[in-house]
C-alpha cells in the first residue's frame, strides 16, 4: 500500500487573520464575507470558512475553526475569534487578548511584557488583510482587534505557556500560516523561547530533559524555578544549537538511558522514528569497561537499551557511566566552544541516577 502524502493545516495566526478580516469586513459593509480570502505570509491565497458571526453594530465577531491538517496539534479543532471595533484617529491596529489568548509575564520573548501573546508574524498578516479591507471597502484602517479562543486557557495547559510565562491562555502563532505535519516546528521554536526566557530572567542553571519523570529527578536535585526547566523532548540539537547561540552558564542534559545512548552516538534528534539504540556500538563499550565477550554478545542480542543497560548492571560494567560521559562530549562538540559547563545526568525509568558526567567526570553518588 502506498504511502498516502500528508495532508498540511493551517497555523492559529492564519484563522485569526481570516477571523479578524471578516469582522472588519462586517464592521465596515454589515455583511460577513464567506468564505474569507487571505494572503498569508508565505504567499498563498487561501478561504476559509466561517463558524461564527455576531455584528451589534458597533463591534462584529468572526470565528474560525483551525484545522491543522494531519498534524497531531492540540490547538486542531480550535475556535479562534476576533472582535473587531473601530479605534482612535491615528491608532493604526490595536491588538487585545481575548478569553482563551495568554498574556506575556517574563521578558525574553519576540513581545514586551503585558502584550497579549499574539506574535508578530500573526501581528503583521493581520494588518495587511486589515489594510486590504479598508482599501476595498472605504475604511480608516484603525480598528481594535481582540483575538481569543474557546476553551483555550485548559488547551494551554498542554503546552509550554505557563513555563514561558504566558498566562491566561494559548498563543497566536506561525510564520508562514502553513502548519507541515510532523514538522515539529512549534515545539522547537518553544524550546528556543524557553532559552530566551531563562536568559532573559536571569537564570544561570537549566535542565533540558528528555521526558518527565527524568525531569523530575534533575529537578528534586537542583530545586531550580519551573522557568529554568526546558521541555527538550526528542530535540537534543535544538536546544544545544541555541544555548551556543544564546549560551547560559550551566545546562544539565537528564535523560534515560535509551535516549541519552542515541546523544552518545551521535544523533541529535532522539524520537524513536528518526535515531536507534545502537546495540552494537553499547556491545563495544561494554568490552572496553571490561565486560567480556558473554556480556557483549547478549547486548547485541537485547531488545531494549533498558534490556542493555540491565545486563550491564548485573554484571557490574558502568555503561551508563560511559554513556554520560560520551552524551557529553557530543553536547561539548554542538555547543562549540560557547560558556555553557555542561552535565550529563542518566535515569532509569524509577528515577534512579545510574549514570553522570560533567567538567569533572564526576561518578553516581559523589
Amino acid at each position: 500500500m502506498s504511502e498516502r502524502t500528508l495532508r498540511r493545516g493551517w497555523t492559529t495566526g492564519a484563522c485569526a487573520t481570516a477571523a479578524a478580516a471578516a469582522a472588519y469586513q462586517a464592521l465596515l459593509t454589515g455583511a460577513f464575507p464567506d468564505p474569507v480570502p487571505v494572503e498569508l505570509a508565505a504567499g498563498r491565497r487561501v478561504e476559509f470558512a466561517l463558524a461564527v458571526k455576531r455584528f451589534d453594530g458597533e463591534q462584529a465577531t468572526a470565528g474560525v475553526v483551525k484545522d491543522a491538517g494531519d498534524d497531531p496539534d492540540v490547538t486542531h479543532g480550535a475556535l479562534v475569534l476576533a472582535t473587531v471595533k473601530e479605534g482612535a484617529e491615528g491608532s493604526g491596529v490595536l491588538f487585545r487578548a481575548g478569553a482563551g489568548v495568554g498574556t506575556i509575564t517574563l521578558p525574553g520573548l519576540p513581545l514586551p511584557v503585558g502584550e497579549p501573546a499574539i506574535n508578530p508574524a500573526p501581528r503583521r498578516m493581520i494588518r495587511s488583510a486589515l489594510a486590504r479591507v479598508a482599501t476595498e471597502h472605504g475604511g480608516a484602517g484603525e480598528a481594535i482587534v481582540e483575538i481569543g479562543v474557546a476553551d483555550g486557557e485548559a488547551v494551554a495547559r498542554r503546552t509550554w505557556n505557563p513555563r514561558l510565562g504566558i498566562r491566561g491562555g494559548l498563543s497566536i502563532l506561525g510564520t508562514t500560516g502553513i502548519v507541515v505535519p510532523y514538522s515539529c516546528s512549534a515545539w522547537i521554536a518553544s524550546i528556543r523561547q524557553g532559552i530566551d526566557v531563562a536568559h532573559a530572567t536571569g537564570h544561570e542553571h537549566v535542565i533540558a530533559a528528555t521526558g518527565d519523570t527524568s525531569e523530575r529527578a534533575a529537578q528534586a536535585r537542583y530545586g531550580l524555578a519551573e522557568s529554568a526547566l526546558l521541555d527538550m523532548g526528542d530535540f537534543a540539537g535544538a536546544v544545544l544549537k541555541h544555548l551556543g547561540r544564546r549560551p547560559i552558564a550551566r545546562l544539565t542534559l537528564a535523560g534515560g538511558f535509551a535516549k541519552l545512548s542515541k546523544l552518545a552516538g551521535g544523533h541529535l534528534d532522539l524520537h524513536s522514528g528518526r535515531s536507534q539504540v545502537d546495540l552494537e556500538r553499547l556491545a563495544g563499550a561494554s568490552r572496553d569497561l571490561g565486560g567480556d565477550e558473554s556480556l557483549a554478545r547478549a547486548i547485541r542480542g537485547a531488545n531494549t537499551g533498558l534490556e542493555a543497560l540491565e545486563l550491564c548492571q548485573a554484571a557490574d560494567v558502568p555503561l551508563a557511566e560511559r554513556v554520560a560521559a560520551d552524551a557529553r562530549g557530543v553536547a561539548l562538540g554542538v555547543l562549540d566552544g560557547a560558556p555553557v559547563q555542561a552535565e550529563v545526568l542518566v535515569f532509569d525509568r524509577t528515577g534512579r541516577l545510574v549514570g553522570a558526567a560533567d567538567h569533572r567526570r564526576d561518578r553516581v553518588g559523589e
